[in-house]
């Protein structure tokens, strides 16, 4: 294995100079002395690199779950070059303007380790409230020191390199523990109808929210997620080691179409309890879309992102069009997620329907799938796909609202000593067939619900059905203290069936929740839809009073359309209880 150090190359840190055309042309003279076998190991020194978007490569990719606009602006990409370990020392690495961090693309057996990626300038803003008349209806809020903004047409705009952004909403944050303010959810933010009382402060003459004691800091955001911080496409061994992502304008690290994922220590957080910041990134810290193999995440921390700490699912194609016994036309149907490969040759499908979210009991296996382009250089929205054994009558969309899964692109998953916390929305989300282990992590005050098992074919068009998934000794420490999407229980199991009722079969199976301790001070703990074979033994509830009751949902455990359940062994505030 040969390692270049990059200060051989003129890369040096502390120097505040863009580095990003230099190092572009350095990868790729390693590259061409590199031959397909052989390992190198990239060297960054300890201390800051600054990345600017001039002189950066520019590509189009098609990214899940993220705006499709295009093109994006590239730091550091690593394609199709195998056997890479990307080395730091605890490096910062400091994105400048709009920005996609590191392109992970068509390579494999790749190593990041002892890295962190940061923007100098988020677009998310942030500021803390100075006052608050509930009366006559205002609030005063100081920006933070590294915020830049301009006020126009009595309207507030955070500012950065190169972009400028109205904040339309907001989440809440407590001065002192950072944890988001109960039941306020996604807030109102007083951006419109402000004025400048003295630099930093400005007067927002229309918010009103008596929840926003003086104290409060508030991250105020735009919906916009062009990128995440570290993109992988198409890759295949692939491991993380004490990598950290404090901000990204996306997601922390997306993935698709990748086979085997690792990551030790892996953070989307902050830089420590001293840290000014409150949040970290726009949307997920982690999210893998049709991958395969092993998803492994273990020892990390994910913290104040504005959405979940991981996602792990496929994406189901609505079919369109039935052309013959054997072929179909099939669309991506969600607006952020279209444009890259969907299955390949020799892949295993099955079909759902989406009213119901019934499968059909016959899988089928793809002969041929090509996209269906109007112009070459459109993305990807359509397919026409052929499979190798005559379909089922019954599969005709023309009458019925009707998904493929592929079931041959779907994770098994290990989930484990992971703490999350202060976040938006919800904690983990897991939606694979294969086994899926959730254990000894720490969900401490996710302000939705902490796991959720999901399955929609008419919405996010998010496959799948779990079916061998243990959730074990865990903690939970006051989840639930806003609403969001299916945030029912603690635990919510909750496909999106629009026609329950007329369901006869079950979507998910198999899930065995054991020996964890829950520490709440609302009643949810466990809510289950539409499942064959559940089990919660042995677990643990001990309640508080940190906030008051407000749920309304007022049952400790609800279930519907569930059977082979076995509750046992569960204690509430140490007496043994029936939970049923």
């Amino acid at each position: 294995m040969k390692t270049y150090k990059l200060t051989a190359f003129g890369i040096k840190p502390n120097t505040g100079e863009n580095i990003t055309p230099l190092l572009t042309s350095v990868l790729q003279k390693i590259k061409s002395k590199t031959s397909g076998l052989e390992s190198v190991i990239i060297q960054f020194e300890k201390g800051r690199y600054d990345f600017y978007p001039e002189g950066a490569v520019k590509r189009e990719y098609y990214i899940s779950n993220h705006d499709q606009d295009n093109p994006k602006t590239v730091g550091i990409e690593i394609e199709k070059f195998d056997n890479v370990t990307l080395k730091g020392k605890g490096t910062d690495l400091m994105f400048h303007g709009r920005m996609l961090p590191l392109a992970l693309i068509e390579s494999q057996n790749i190593k990041i380790k002892d890295l962190n990626i940061d923007f100098e300038k988020p677009q998310i803003t942030q500021v803390k409230v100075i006052t608050n008349d509930t009366i006559a209806g205002n609030i005063v809020y100081e920006t933070a020191p590294w915020v830049k903004y301009k006020i126009k047409d009595s309207t507030f705009y955070n500012t950065g390199e190169g972009w400028e952004m109205q904040p339309t909403s907001g989440i809440a944050f407590e001065n002192a523990t950072k944890h988001i303010i109960f039941n306020s959810g996604d807030i109102r933010v007083g951006t419109k109808g402000v004025t400048e009382l003295s630099h930093g402060i400005i007067k927002a003459h229309h918010w009103t929210n008596k929840k926003l004691i003086p104290g409060t800091v508030i991250a105020m955001r735009s919906w916009h997620r062009p990128a995440p911080g570290i993109f992988i496409h198409k890759g295949k061994n692939i491991s993380f080691e004490n990598v950290k992502v404090h901000y990204a304008e996306g997601m922390g690290l997306l993935a698709q179409l990748t086979e085997n994922i690792y990551m030790d220590g892996f953070g989307v957080c902050l830089r420590g309890k001293d840290d000014p910041r409150y949040f970290t990134t726009q949307a997920d810290a982690t999210h893998f879309s049709g991958c395969k193999g092993k998803i492994i995440s273990k020892n990390g921390l994910y913290e104040g992102m504005m959405d979940d700490a991981i996602n792990i699912h496929g994406t189901y194609l609505k079919i369109i069009k039935r052309l013959d016994d054997h072929t179909l036309i099939a669309k991506y149907m969600h607006e952020q997620s279209y444009g890259f490969d969907w299955g390949n040759t020799q892949d295993t499908v099955q079909f759902i329907q989406s009213k119901t979210m019934e499968l059909w009991d016959t899988k089928n296996t793809i002969a041929s799938i090509k996209p269906i382009l109007a112009n070459n250089n459109d993305p990807i929205k359509e397919f026409r796909i052929e499979f190798t054994k005559a379909l089922d009558p019954t599969v005709d969309p023309s009458k019925l609202e009707i998904g493929i899964e592929n079931l041959t692109w779907t994770p098994s998953v290990v989930f484990t000593g992971n703490t999350i916390r202060n976040n938006r929305a919800r904690g983990a989300l897991f939606s694979t067939p294969k086994p899926t282990l959730v254990t000894n992590n720490i969900f401490d005050h996710t302000s939705g619900c902490a796991i959720l098992l999901c399955g929609d074919s008419n919405g996010w068009y998010e496959t799948g059905s779990c079916r061998d998934i243990t959730i074990r000794d865990n903690k939970f420490i006051n989840a639930l203290t806003s609403m969001y999407q299916f945030t029912t229980a603690v635990i919510s199991i909750y496909p999106e069936i629009p026609d329950l009722a007329n369901q006869k079969k079950y979507f998910h199976s198999g899930i065995k929740i054991q020996n964890n301790q829950f520490e709440t001070f609302d009643l949810p703990i466990l809510y289950a839809k539409s499942v064959d074979g559940l089990l919660f033994r042995g677990n643990t509830i001990k309640t508080n009073t940190e906030y008051p009751a407000f749920h309304r949902n007022k049952k400790r455990v609800l279930l519907e359309r569930v059977t082979g359940v076995d509750f046992n062994d569960n204690k509430v505030n140490g007496k043994p209880v029936d939970l049923l």
